[in-house]
């Protein structure tokens, strides 16, 4: 999937096109509640579930919060994962199988049955928050704080799933950064509803031992907030002389990557891209990758809040 989101999508105020594809986005809205409304949401009480999904179209830390959640709840709890079976969403998939089980099929349904038939007792989903077959016990909207909500229309005319207001229905609000001051979010979405609880973090490389700051970085990534990913890489002193940024899960043809080698050659750097990327590369040892981890600032408010799905019964 070769779709990169418009620009203007992340301007902070709507623009004339925005305004021109709004009718477009309100008849979405109108066909989705529609739809929606004629289907009954299913509780699963066999198995508890946890949603981890986004209103703001792609990169927003989803499947990193989903790992943490595994790793806080694995001794407490038998826990999986549950994630749509998409063939552009592969590196995603590969990340999860590499730190538990995961069940992907095209309905997640199937996914459910089949986690309830090997006995599991919780089952983590990456994505699927407008999934209005599924009455999740607990809900998370993930947010990236370089891209926040954009330029708040819903798409076409914005980055957003659906209307922001909605966040009052979904409770729990992750947001995602490398550490920035986030008073003004919480404002925001505390002005929809007080009682939403907000909670933050930030990406911390794991193997950053390994890259010497002296040397040079050429740096690529075709992840949803690229952004982010080279804050992370210059907030820990990398020397980048270079960034190329690709739409959201990539598939690298074998002369982009040859000439990314080429590249990196004449700018004698090293070549460096997430572990997301590198899932999708055919183990180039030309190209090295950056192990991230997602550090929960307040995490014991949050394990607190989510311990309550499986204690509560």
């Amino acid at each position: 999937m070769k779709f990169k989101k418009p620009k203007f999508w992340d301007y902070k105020k709507p623009n004339i096109i925005s305004y021109l594809l709004l009718p477009i986005s309100l008849i979405l809205r109108i066909l989705r509640f529609v739809i929606n409304s004629t289907i009954k949401k299913k509780k699963y009480p066999s198995i508890k579930t946890i949603c981890v999904g986004n209103i703001y179209l792609g990169g927003t830390g989803k499947t990193s919060l989903c790992l943490k959640i595994h790793e806080i709840l694995k001794d407490k709890i038998k826990t999986c994962f549950i994630k749509k079976y998409y063939s552009n969403q592969i590196d995603e998939q590969k990340i999860l199988e590499n730190y538990g089980k995961l069940f992907k099929s095209e309905d997640r349904f199937s996914s459910i049955k089949q986690a309830i038939n090997e006995s599991f007792e919780l089952a983590i989903f990456d994505d699927g928050l407008q999934d209005p077959s599924i009455d999740y016990d607990y809900n998370i909207v993930c947010f990236n704080i370089d891209n926040w909500i954009g330029n708040s229309f819903t798409i076409p005319s914005g980055p957003l799933r659906e209307n922001i207001k909605n966040l009052k229905k979904y409770k729990n609000v992750f947001l995602n950064g490398n550490g920035e001051n986030i008073d003004s979010f919480i404002k925001y979405i505390h002005n929809l509803d007080p009682d939403i609880n907000v909670y933050q973090g930030e990406y911390i490389p794991m193997n950053i031992n390994e890259f010497d700051t002296s040397h040079k970085y050429l740096v690529f990534s075709g992840i949803g907030n690229h952004k982010t990913f080279i804050s992370m890489l210059r907030k820990n002193n990398l020397n980048i002389v270079k960034e190329i940024e690709f739409p959201d899960h990539y598939r690298y043809s074998q002369k982009e990557i040859d000439d990314i080698i080429s590249m990196s050659e004449k700018l004698n750097c090293k070549i460096m891209t997430t572990e997301k990327d590198y899932m999708r590369l055919n183990n180039n040892n030309k190209i090295f990758y950056i192990k991230s981890e997602l550090r929960i600032l307040n995490q014991e408010t949050f394990i607190n809040d989510i311990s309550k799905v499986y204690e509560n019964n």
